[in-house]
């Protein structure tokens, strides 16, 4: 018995399983990180496209992914490698994900319109192939275990390594920008993260290749059959529900670490900073989450960690003002929240594809995880455009010179799609997220 009183049977995975499957947050984190710090500045401050037009680049090839991911998980759901239902699909597309990112920031920059082209087409690419290596990774937990709890450790290895992966791609992609000068800066970016992809990719299919996989028969009929299936589930559309509105503050609040370094405090290189105590925090505080989900229920931690992260958003609008000290502050405790707010509702998702596993028989994890993913990548797709939306209300002026002075309505602009925006959307998400209901015993 645990300590919610439920009879459970312990089926703990090798440890190096655990950090096998960790080092595809790698890959993941940086792929999820720097397109949405460094894009929208890629093209309005070096390419000198207008801030709706490239909240749109951004935001297109991200909504692709959104009926691309739940075909990527039907396709891996009626996988039948030999190496694995999953895990074959990871090196295909992660090294597909790893050429198109460094080509990404590699094409022209000028005209502005071929400069334009060439990032959508190749922006376009790494979506495609990001979902055929995401989808697979996220439904494999659901395989790799039947336990509530050891999901919830599967989940901690994978958040601690997606909160230093981010932190090493985030915090240090600026920084390689900026050592490099803008001529190269930014292709110089392309490689470091393709670089990171690499290693992620290699280290999931490889960490993972003596993983047990408990296999339950696919389940039958249509790509249409089983997204109704999956789409009747109460606990998945609100889990996806909370999860999509924090994706969305998530992605306007990365957008907008750039600018609000450079326009509000003054200080480019006030980005790392910034960057870095967004997710440091989640290093030394994730084994601290994994405690609190185990003692008062993964919903409660969830609810927790989401309530600082809201705090915290709202808290910057009025650090700002003070200076870099202050800011870096009230976004650690956004970087507090964050952590929760990242290994909770994947420690979760298992939970809803296992309960369907368990009454049904059939295994549709990965179709459960394709619609997961697709609205995880149309929140932070729509995040960033959200906020170019709030920058071109603001009257935000766009230039091939990052030093372009910015009118007061613009720094306004800037201030909220950092601060009110996100607050305001995790506030609807903890609303949402007070009608999950899902038993542990129904899990499996």
């Amino acid at each position: 018995m645990d300590e919610r009183g439920v009879a459970v049977e312990r089926s703990a995975l090798p440890a190096s399983v655990r950090r096998g499957y960790g080092l595809g947050s790698v890959a993941t984190g940086s792929f999820g990180t720097v397109p949405g710090l460094l894009l929208l500045p890629y093209l309005t401050d070096r390419l000198g496209v207008t801030a709706g037009l490239a909240g749109l680049v951004v935001l297109l090839p991200k909504a692709w992914d959104v009926l691309l991911n739940p075909v990527a998980g039907r396709i891996s759901d009626r996988s039948t490698h030999p190496a694995g239902r999953r895990r074959p699909f990871l090196l295909r597309a992660g090294l597909t994900l790893a050429v198109a990112f460094v080509l990404l920031f590699a094409g022209p920059t000028s005209p502005t319109a071929l400069a334009t082209t060439w990032v959508v087409v190749l922006f376009l690419a790494c979506a495609s192939a990001y979902a055929f290596f995401q989808v697979p990774y996220v439904a494999m937990p659901a395989e790799l275990t039947d336990d509530y709890d050891e999901r919830t450790r599967l989940m901690t290895w994978r958040v601690a390594v997606l909160a230093l992966a981010i932190l090493v791609s985030g915090g240090l992609a600026p920084v390689v920008r900026d050592a490099v000068g803008p001529e190269q800066g930014y292709r110089a970016v392309g490689l470091f993260v393709g670089a990171l992809i690499l290693v992620g990719t290699v280290g999931a299919w490889w960490g993972t290749r003596a993983a047990p996989v408990r296999r339950a028969a696919t389940a039958g009929g249509s790509l249409r059959d089983q997204l109704r299936v999956v789409g009747s589930s109460r606990e998945f559309r609100t889990l996806l529900g909370v999860f999509v509105l924090q994706a969305l503050a998530t992605g306007a609040m990365l957008a907008g670490v750039d600018y609000v370094a450079r326009v509000q405090l003054g200080r480019p290189g006030a980005s790392a900073v910034l960057f870095v105590c967004f997710v440091a925090p989640a290093l030394l505080v994730t084994p601290l989450w994994q405690r609190v989900g185990e003692r008062h229920g993964k919903r409660t931690g969830y609810l927790w960690g989401s309530v600082l992260l809201g705090v915290g958003a709202l808290a910057t609008l009025v650090a700002l003002p003070l200076g870099t000290a202050a800011t870096a502050v009230t976004v650690g405790v956004v970087g507090v929240g964050y952590a929760a707010c990242q290994m909770f509702p994947l420690a979760m998702l298992p939970d809803v594809a296992a309960a369907d596993t368990a009454r049904t028989g059939e295994d549709r994890a990965g179709t459960y995880t394709g619609v997961w993913t697709a609205g995880e990548t149309l929140g932070l797709a729509v995040g960033p455009f959200l906020y170019a939306l709030v920058l071109t209300l603001g009257g935000y002026v766009s230039s091939t010179d990052a030093a372009a002075a910015q009118p007061d309505s613009a720094r306004t602009a800037i201030a909220l799609g950092f601060t009110v925006v996100p607050a305001v959307l995790v506030a609807a998400s903890v609303l949402v997220l007070r009608r999950y209901r899902l038993d542990p015993k129904e899990t499996g």
